[in-house]
């Protein structure tokens, strides 16, 4: 029987540099609360550096973490539709619906073309019980996909569940 890897220890370092990178936020703010310009490729390389982190904490299920380090990047860089759809999947696993809704409608007024965030809100749609929104989110993400993307049969299926169902709770 082979023993499961404690996902603890590889999160916990990670953890403790957003910690750190998030003090390093908190400094990089006017006292208004407005962003600070980046001021140098330091910056940005911090700046990335601290988004990558909480990618890895979003993929390793730590929602909560992934949401606090997604929030320091946003107060560095609240332009970032990247950030806002991340932060909208982070959400989505606290099942923190509209919340969820609101990055991933920020994410595509920041980015029109940002397909996974038409993804995402689609997905916030159907746990909020909003099908037919949901069925225009993922039409939309379909629109704006590229044809080979690995996701593009899996909303292609939820699209057509969405409507069969949709169309019995017609009857």
């Amino acid at each position: 029987m082979r023993r499961r890897l404690d996902k603890r220890y590889t999160v916990i370092p990670a953890i403790l540099v957003i910690t750190a990178l998030a003090g390093l936020t908190l400094h990089s703010t006017k006292p208004t609360g407005e962003p600070v310009a980046l001021q140098d490729d330091q910056d940005l390389h911090l700046l990335h550096q601290q988004f990558q982190q909480a990618v890895a904490l979003l993929q390793h299920g730590e929602f909560d973490y992934a949401v606090q380090g997604f929030h320091a990047v946003l107060k560095v860089a609240p332009d970032m539709p990247e950030a806002h759809v991340n932060m909208g999947y982070a959400l989505l696993g606290l099942e923190k619906f509209e919340a969820a809704q609101s990055f991933f409608d920020s994410a595509t007024n920041l980015r029109p073309g940002q397909s996974n965030a038409y993804y995402g809100l689609a997905m916030a749609h159907e746990g909020l019980g909003e099908l037919r929104s949901a069925v225009v989110a993922m039409r939309a993400y379909t629109h704006v996909a590229n044809a080979d993307d690995q996701y593009r049969r899996k909303a292609e299926a939820a699209i057509w569940e969405w409507e069969a169902e949709l169309s019995v709770q017609q009857e």
